[in-house]
């Protein structure tokens, strides 16, 4: 009987722990990175006396361990699913603040405006209302380009911002994935403990695959090596131990990743995760206040090269009528000119009735091609940006589908935990009641002596 007891009571420690996992299933059936448990349980083996054999059953039931669901490749598919995604998205996100700065500005209508004042005062170069008006459109064409230099010059700085900012958050995914792995080499595999640990270290890589390409080992605690930026990259977390990712930017604004791990310094080159899509925007960024600039100084340096070959309304040589300050930031153009009468609209000894000059405005405005210019540089960057959000939609799909697979193993069904609840409940019942018909048998045994 006293074995009977001791059978009863190991089944009933058995389906405690096993009603215990199931209610937990259950309690996190909506929680975000939480894998699915099962309780593994086995039968005691009798043991025989000395040089017997062991019948292999009827001693009981015993809790091997709890048994966390989840799939390493359908995980590690779901990570580079999750780069490629973020670098996109992130790439997108910088196309439409360029696409944003340029066409807020509406440079190239302000381009066209001035030159048509031009035009215009060519019908009669003495007209003062006519003069005032090129004046006014080449203000508002010196508004449009410093508008929109300035705009790309706060993205550039907003972009250091993110950096300084995702770089921080990596190197904080590190440092708590090296404390995660140092908690799993100090609990035992099977238990609850184990199990959430592992499950906070997959949460951890996702969010590191979202600013990264990672590349994952597992040893058999499960603990995490990490390496950063391709399969062959620096190794950001080995096991307790984490790396610190730094970076720089250079005059023409490209942007520079770097690992230090100790003393060592490594390159850091991601091609995945938004630290790739940001050192990609840092380039668009850079190439259009690049191009802006150009085009900016070219237009200036034209116009007064247009005005300093002609003469005002007082038969002086034309003065500039814009000036440029690279030192104030991208394209910072002003206009110099403020008296309508020092247009030069005629040429060297026309008079004030000429209009030759300004038919080189006219030719400028051709061979300049400013106006084209600007309008390249936007549907150029708005033909990426579509292309990139195509990509996009499409990675997003991708990375559902992944993370569906890997859900499809590792998450709670309700339904199949519901099944589990009421048979280890009936189990549960089925063991007291074989304890309480022990106990019963063994009172009645002493109630008769």
């Amino acid at each position: 009987m006293s074995d009977m007891l001791a059978i009863g009571a190991s089944g009933l420690r058995a389906y405690q722990v096993a009603l215990a996992t199931v209610s937990e299933n259950i309690a996190n059936a909506g929680t975000a990175g939480y894998s699915r448990r099962t309780t593994n349980i086995k039968e005691v083996a009798s043991i025989g006396a000395v040089g017997a054999q062991s019948t292999g059953s009827g001693e009981g039931a015993a809790v091997t361990g709890v048994q966390r669901a989840g799939d390493m490749f359908k995980q590690a598919e779901v990570l580079v699913a999750g780069a490629d995604l973020a670098k996109t998205e992130t790439s997108v996100t910088w196309l439409d603040r360029i696409e944003t700065s340029m066409s807020g500005s509406v440079l190239g209508t302000r381009l066209s405006s001035f030159f048509t004042s031009a035009t215009t005062l060519a019908g009669d170069p003495t007209s003062t209302a006519a003069r005032s008006a090129m004046l006014e459109s080449a203000n508002g064409v010196a508004s449009a380009f410093s508008e929109t230099g300035a705009s790309l010059d706060r993205v550039s700085a907003d972009l250091d911002t993110t950096t300084r900012d995702t770089v921080s958050s990596l190197n904080s995914l590190a440092a708590t994935l090296a404390k995660i792995n140092n908690g799993l080499g100090r609990t035992g595999e099977g238990t609850a403990g184990n199990a959430a640990l592992l499950d906070q270290r997959d949460q951890v890589l996702d969010q590191m695959s979202a600013l990264t390409d990672v590349t994952v080992d597992y040893d058999r605690a499960g603990r995490a090596t990490v390496r950063a930026g391709g399969s062959g990259g620096p190794v950001l977390v080995d096991t307790s131990q984490a790396s610190t990712v730094g970076y720089s930017r250079n005059a023409a604004g490209t942007i520079t990743f770097n690992m230090m791990s100790g003393i060592d310094q490594h390159v850091l080159s991601p091609v995945g995760g938004a630290l790739a899509g940001i050192v990609d925007g840092a380039q668009r960024i850079a190439d259009a206040r690049s191009r802006l600039q150009g085009i900016a100084q070219n237009f200036v340096d034209g116009i007064n090269a247009v005005q300093a070959q002609g003469r005002d309304l007082d038969n002086n040589s034309g003065a500039a009528l814009f000036a440029i300050d690279p030192s104030q930031g991208t394209a910072q153009v002003s206009v110099a000119l403020d008296d309508p009468r020092g247009i030069a609209a005629s040429a060297v000894g026309g008079g004030q009735r000429d209009n030759t000059n300004l038919g080189n405005f006219t030719a400028l405005r051709t061979s300049g091609d400013y106006e084209n210019k600007v309008v390249d540089m936007t549907t150029t960057n708005a033909s990426a940006l579509a292309q990139r959000k195509s990509v996009a939609d499409a990675q997003t799909t991708i990375r559902s589908n992944a993370v569906a697979s890997r859900d499809s193993l590792s998450g709670v069904d309700l339904d199949s935990e519901a099944v589990d609840l009421m048979r280890f409940q009936q189990a549960y019942a089925a063991t007291s009641r074989v304890i309480q018909v022990a106990r019963d048998t063994i009172q009645s045994i002493i109630d008769i002596r």
